[in-house]
């Protein structure tokens, strides 16, 4: 079960980018599991276009009458109407007149074919493999992997999933190595072109915001039955939330400490929060300011905080699945937030540092089997232990995101019934209005909100 509300704020109100900002290139400072040795040789890596895929035999099929596989993955995929479909319109919304208004503002002229555009709107092969069209968009491999090493054995009777990983199928079975390849298009890498930095967002190109299992669900073009369960590993929704909020810190830490993390004299905005400057100010002398104080961040007002919304879901996840680590997390957070107010040699020690707690929480994740009741803890971890630190609208969209990913979870697996959820869906959905529009953000009644619908999803486990 997926929460209208859930969709919907994804789609209308935090743009999380699957309209802008879509590609597919690995990222040398967090990569995912290395392929195992006997894997393909780089020239077998060559991508074949979405035309390799398409025959009624193999994923071209109009309805999912597959007996392995669904078989109409490339239908879901062209979706015109539906965010299942973004990616097989990442390359035409350039020329739509969104896109062609951020270019003008940019100076970069054709968005269709600038360096700075396509890198995260097209297959990474486009132009330089004859199957591989701008047109389509991000296709199969830009996610899967270049099929030249693997198809064979794909399509062959006995063929298995380990077998086509070795010869270099991205494993997206993996939670991590999914995370890594989505990240690399949902928030960006080292190399050119694939960075939406503050100067892009300035110009009209939506927020970045990640979160792994909303991606993964508005994207699902597979069945997880037993035979998925068989062939790779048996899924968990809160598994594959856990250990996203971890990668994208990770992420976020790794490519700030890099290159990307300054902008001539002045540290570049992307990584901060954007509502701690884009607030409502004035002279007058009655004003009160909106800041409120947020106890993760020890940090002087009117100094932009590191956006923390992942820290925050991280933090809560680890209380209840690894306390010691999660205490170890949060003072190495708290630390990363104090080290920014001393210059940059500092911040990047302490990223470094906070770098290896959050990444040693996304292994202790990857390797959890995670019980209705640790859920439930977490839900009220999110909802009620952590509101204090729900100050700032992004993190407060990670929030009822969360809340919404774990009831479905909690539906999943028969904790709480269908028919329990769908009544108090309302008082997520409250939640959801609460966030509906960043520039009438109030933290204190999003607080009241989000407590009101964790304490009825607490109540029905």
């Amino acid at each position: 079960m997926v929460g209208f509300g859930r969709i919907a704020l994804w789609v209308t109100t935090i743009a999380l980018a699957v309209t802008l900002v879509l590609g597919a290139f690995h990222q040398r400072a967090v990569a995912g599991p290395a392929v195992a040795a006997g894997a393909a040789s780089p020239e077998d890596t060559r991508h074949l276009g979405v035309g390799s895929c398409a025959g009624s035999t193999c994923h071209g099929r109009q309805e999912a009458t597959g007996a392995v596989v669904r078989q109409d993955e490339l239908m879901r995929w062209q979706d015109p109407a539906s965010p299942a479909g973004a990616h097989s319109r990442a390359w035409t919304v350039l020329n739509a007149p969104r896109g062609r208004a951020i270019a003008a503002r940019l100076g970069i002229g054709d968005p269709g074919s600038s360096a700075s555009c396509i890198g995260c709107h097209a297959d990474p092969m486009a132009g330089t493999s004859p199957g591989v069209r701008l047109a389509d968009g991000v296709g199969c491999e830009a996610c899967h992997g270049g099929a030249a090493g693997w198809i064979a054995s794909h399509a062959a009777v006995g063929g298995t999933h380990a077998d086509n990983v070795r010869r270099g199928m991205i494993a997206l079975d993996d939670p991590r190595t999914r995370a890594s390849r989505c990240l690399d298009c949902h928030f960006g890498s080292d190399r050119p072109g694939q960075f939406v930095d503050h100067r892009i967002m300035a110009a009209g190109h939506p927020r970045i915001s990640f979160e792994l299992d909303l991606f993964s669900t508005i994207q699902q073009h597979w069945n997880e039955d037993a035979d998925y369960a068989r062939r790779k590993r048996r899924p968990s929704a809160v598994r594959t939330w856990a250990v996203g909020q971890a990668a994208a810190l990770t992420r976020a830490l790794a490519t700030f400490s890099g290159p990307r993390g300054t902008a001539g004299a002045f540290p570049e905005f992307y990584f901060f929060d954007c509502h701690s400057c884009h607030r409502r100010i004035s002279d007058d002398a009655g004003y009160r300011p909106a800041a409120v104080a947020n106890p993760g961040r020890p940090v002087p007002p009117g100094t932009p905080p590191f956006q923390d919304e992942n820290m925050i879901m991280l933090s809560a996840a680890a209380q209840v699945v690894a306390p010691a680590a999660g205490a170890r997390f949060d003072r190495d957070s708290r630390a990363f937030h104090a080290a920014l107010t001393q210059g940059r040699p500092q911040a990047l020690a302490a990223a470094r540092t906070l770098w290896g707690s959050a990444d040693a929480l996304s292994a202790a994740f990857a390797a959890h089997a995670f019980g209705a009741s640790e859920t439930l803890a977490i839900v009220g971890a999110v909802a009620n232990g952590a509101a204090a630190r729900y100050t700032d609208y992004e993190a407060s969209v990670q929030a009822v995101m969360a809340v919404d990913t774990l009831l479905s979870a909690l539906v999943h697996d028969g904790t709480v019934s269908a028919d329990a959820a769908a009544g108090i869906r309302a008082e997520v959905n409250r939640a959801y209005a609460a966030t509906r529009d960043p520039n009438a953000y109030r933290p204190l009644e999003f607080r009241a909100a989000i407590a009101r619908a964790g304490a009825a999803i607490r109540r029905l486990g």
